[in-house]
């Protein structure tokens, strides 16, 4: 038979009331009683009944993360920095994949508020739709009025607590790299153009463009999705349209990739022939060959900071952290070729 919270009391030797106290970690007792109750939870193998917790606490020790593709590695470096907080505050995370689909977002949202999680974070970049986000501004409102929060990871359209690298710079920085290194025909390979994270990426490609007296050559930029079939389809289209360039900046890591497959597959050696850049630093950026020049985004730290901000006090104002961007430069990028 299940174990319930009066038998750990009566095998600890204390009240209910007690035990409740040391599992749920809200009022102070003797390290002596509560090393007693833990030995008797161990002994009897219980598990608190979560929903009779929530009921009696407001809280369910869960954290509920919405994220745009869980397969991408810069979602998961991001669950891994919530999994490591998550572990230390004995939480419980629920990871829901929304495939970059705005209702789909939202009813995850109302499916985790019905379950009564202690804090929503939402990661990736957020969609540039009106209704969309009017639906999640009233979600925010409501999960304040309940008492949770919502945190914003890599993006910040709502009043909520926000971890947001800055996305813009570093795109800047890595385009006058390029820049720096002689390439004046520059292609770039954008994300969905319904994304907050393609537009800021995107703007500090024509920033860097604009300061170096560079004028933005339209037919150099194509769309692609943020996925390694995205960059080959966007760079063969390049090709096909017969656009020069000498190099190309991809707005993710994956796309980088497609596009180092795509010359290979046309007999264009990089960076010989022609550069190519990405940006986030996911692990397979050091692994393919030439290895990856790209932007740092400290991923694994956004999660960390997003998990922090989930679990404060829900009367806590909303605060908004950025965090730097850095360039990494390996050898997929040299001076262009010589005429």
């Amino acid at each position: 038979m299940t174990a319930n919270i009066t038998d750990v009391a009566r095998r600890a030797g204390v009240s209910t009331a007690t035990v409740s106290r040391v599992l749920n970690r809200n009022y102070p007792v003797s390290e002596g009683v509560r090393q007693r109750v833990m030995v008797a939870v161990r002994e009897l193998g219980y598990v608190a009944n979560a929903h009779a917790r929530a009921l009696l606490t407001s809280t369910s020790g869960t954290v509920g993360v919405i994220l745009h593709d869980v397969s991408d590695p810069y979602f998961a470096e991001i669950v891994r920095g919530i999994q490591e907080v998550a572990a230390l505050e004995d939480r419980l995370v629920v990871i829901c994949n929304s495939l970059r689909e705005p209702q789909r977002e939202i009813t995850y949202i109302e499916m985790l508020r019905a379950h009564r999680v202690d804090a929503i974070i939402m990661a990736g970049g957020h969609i540039l739709d009106d209704r969309y986000l009017a639906a999640l501004r009233e979600q925010a409102l409501q999960l304040d009025a309940q008492g949770s929060r919502l945190v914003l990871c890599g993006r910040h359209p709502v009043r909520a607590d926000a971890v947001v690298p800055d996305n813009t710079a570093g795109g800047a920085r890595l385009v006058r790299h390029l820049l720096e290194r002689g390439h004046r025909r520059i292609a770039y390979v954008a994300g969905p153009p319904n994304l907050s994270t393609t537009q800021d990426r995107l703007e500090g490609y024509l920033d860097a463009l604009a300061s170096s007296g560079v004028a933005p050559d339209p037919s150099l930029i194509a769309i692609g999705d943020f996925t390694r079939e995205g960059g080959y389809q966007a760079a063969a289209g390049l090709l096909a349209a017969g656009v020069a360039f000498t190099a190309v900046s991809a707005a993710n890591d994956l796309a980088a990739v497609g596009v180092l497959a795509c010359l290979r597959d046309r007999g264009l050696r990089v960076p010989a022939d022609v550069s190519v850049a990405g940006f986030d630093d996911v692990p397979v950026a050091r692994d393919v060959t030439p290895a990856l020049t790209t932007v740092r985004v400290p991923m694994v730290e956004m999660g960390r900071r997003s998990m922090r901000l989930a679990l404060r006090d829900p009367n806590a104002p909303h605060e908004l952290v950025r965090l730097h961007t850095e360039l990494v430069e390996r050898q997929s990028v040299a001076a262009p070729p010589t005429a």
